[in-house]
């Protein structure tokens, strides 16, 4: 079209006066071409942290480890302190006042470490146990309908507080639960059965009772998923749990010999006990996470679409099966990776028993590094043991994450 046809402005010669008076555009400016690989790095990466420059080469670094380790060994060879794990086989030479096995001062370091990993393990145990059931029932009624009920929860994760031992009432006002049980600051002491054989037996009987109604659990649940039909679980359970350990004590003589516990002197004697310490590191942990472990199931549950407890109301699902069959299952999904962290932090937190005398862990080792003077042997056992308990864990819980997970069809 542009060949074909002339300019019909430049033939008009006002067209051609007027495009000669008008100043032609200025020419456009020559721009440097850009780097967006440039440019993109420098918005989305951060800049990297400045090591020193001694850091910055592995012969450097190397180096700087290798005299970090003779001056290590030129100090311990001053001090005749020898290097290596062979002092755990010496006499220990000090008492542990709370110890879940047989101990005396003429065992080794060795069986020191074990009485203190035992008790560590125990206290990291009970309190995992404790922090989750209270935890929960404390997440669940933040989430209740009653004003009362939502508003006490809300109080004890805002204002929790330890009770500390001083406040327990002494020796000869002991709080007394009839003949068995007595609370003071001498700690907890409880009736405990005597050695006999229908004892032994009804322990044994409890024992194969729980894993049967476990499995009958189990059994109901896969014939309901199978058939839709509903087998009774809680009263079975309950009967196996009754009837099979009276009936193996009854079997076994029916044995009534029971150690009870007796106010003599400035103690009670008799029958079991549970040291001060071991009670207020008890419940300190248990109430501080179970406040976590409320926060953690409460996001939870809200993490659920409300459309899922409409739908459970619809089928008619009681409150307490809408919470049990359609709202926690899902909810577990979220609750179990922050729990995990919870579990971490009070198994790591009971090391704190060294501020309150239980003869935990480190209790143990700074006693033996105090002695001994094998303070990097004693941190490196710390260190290897509770990355231990921490990797057991994180197993575990991971484990029981995968089993939860639900499956896309």
């Amino acid at each position: 079209m542009a060949r074909r046809r002339p300019d019909v402005r430049a033939a008009d010669p006002l067209n051609a006066i007027a495009s000669a008076e008008s100043p032609s555009p200025p020419p456009p400016r020559l721009r440097a071409p850009r780097d967006d690989r440039r440019c993109s790095r420098a918005s989305v990466s951060a800049p990297s942290p400045i090591r020193p420059c001694c850091w910055r080469r592995s012969s450097a670094s190397a180096g700087c480890w290798s005299l970090l380790v003779a001056n290590t060994l030129y100090n311990l060879s001053t001090r005749q302190i020898q290097v290596g794990f062979g002092f755990l086989s010496r006499e220990a030479g000090f008492e542990i006042a709370e110890s879940p096995i047989v101990f005396d001062p003429s065992n080794s370091y060795g069986r020191a470490f074990l009485v203190g990993l035992l008790n560590t393990l125990r206290i990291s145990a009970l309190g995992i146990v404790g922090a989750t059931l209270l935890g929960t029932l404390i997440g669940i009624a933040r989430l209740s309908s009653n004003w009362l009920v939502a508003r006490l929860a809300s109080a004890y994760v805002e204002f929790v507080r330890n009770v500390i031992t001083e406040l327990l009432p002494p020796v000869r006002e002991a709080i007394a639960f009839g003949d068995l049980v007595f609370l003071s600051q001498r700690g907890l002491r409880y009736a405990w059965p005597q050695a006999a054989p229908g004892w032994s037996a009804a322990g044994w009987a409890f024992a194969a009772a729980v894993v049967l109604a476990l499995a009958w659990r189990a059994l109901a649940s896969r014939r309901q998923r199978a058939t839709g039909a509903q087998w009774p679980v809680l009263w079975p359970s309950l009967g196996l749990l009754l009837l099979l350990p009276v009936g193996a004590w009854l079997a076994g003589g029916a044995p009534t010999q029971v150690d009870l516990p007796r106010l003599g002197g400035f103690d009670f004697r008799g029958g079991r006990s549970l040291s001060p310490e071991f009670i207020a590191l008890l419940v300190g942990l248990s109430t501080y996470t179970a406040a976590f472990i409320a926060e953690v199931v409460r996001g939870g549950i809200l993490s659920v679409p409300r459309g899922q407890a409409e739908a459970a109301m619809a089928l008619g699902l009681k409150p307490g099966q809408r919470l049990r069959l359609v709202t926690m299952p899902q909810a577990l999904r979220v609750i179990i990776p922050p729990l995990t962290s919870q579990y971490l932090n009070l198994t790591k937190n009971s090391s704190l028993a060294v501020a309150i005398g239980y003869p935990d862990l480190v209790a143990v080792a700074n006693t033996t590094m105090n002695q001994t003077g094998q303070a990097i042997e004693a941190i490196a056992i710390l260190m290897a043991v509770y990355l231990a308990i921490s990797l057991a864990i994180s197993l575990m819980m991971n484990w029981y994450a995968a089993r939860t997970r639900l499956v896309e069809r």
